[in-house]
């Protein structure tokens, strides 16, 4: 199938942008902000603290069992099958959905390839959701948010009812 030249493009750009984001602001947030690490209150429900997830989402095979090159080199071949699907993305909607997974993905791998960890620094706690439910929610990322974010388009792309191919 012929590559859809302008969402292959947009989704790109958009992974570039937020490799470029995430790893601009681990970069301040690590060496800067958080040197020495430490919790800084922002508002009432939203801190900045300094976490390294050892893990995959939500801290999970965090104790050792998986290491960091086992976990990069996932990320990485998940990023290519993704970016082969973006090739062929039928909706602009899905070319972005595709490309924010696709650099929050290798934000994450270059983390893990850099520190042997993803370097998480958001903290959100709100008031009305009850503790059972993630409160404080697990820290994060830009590229944990280009990923949520991304999937959640790409869910979204997936329920609109079907298009009819132009032939």
């Amino acid at each position: 199938m012929k590559p859809k030249r302008g969402r292959l493009g947009l989704g790109l750009a958009l992974a570039l942008i937020v490799l470029i984001v995430d790893q601009a602001l681990k970069l301040y947030m690590v060496l800067v902000v958080m040197d020495p690490p430490r919790i800084i209150p922002v508002t009432s429900f939203f801190d900045l603290v300094m976490v390294w997830n050892r893990g995959v989402s939500f801290g999970l095979l965090g104790g050792g069992v998986v290491g960091p090159f086992a976990l990069s080199a996932l990320a990485l071949v998940i990023a290519g099958v993704l970016t082969n699907w973006l090739r062929t993305a039928e909706t602009t909607l899905l070319g972005v959905g595709l490309g924010l997974v696709i650099g929050g993905a290798i934000g994450n791998a270059i983390d893990r390839l850099h520190w042997g960890a993803v370097a998480d620094f958001f903290s959100i706690s709100i008031p009305f959701i009850p503790l059972a439910l993630f409160n404080p929610w697990p820290s994060f990322n830009v590229a944990d948010m280009g990923i949520s974010i991304g999937v959640l388009i790409v869910l979204v792309d997936g329920l609109l009812p079907a298009r009819k191919a132009l032939k």
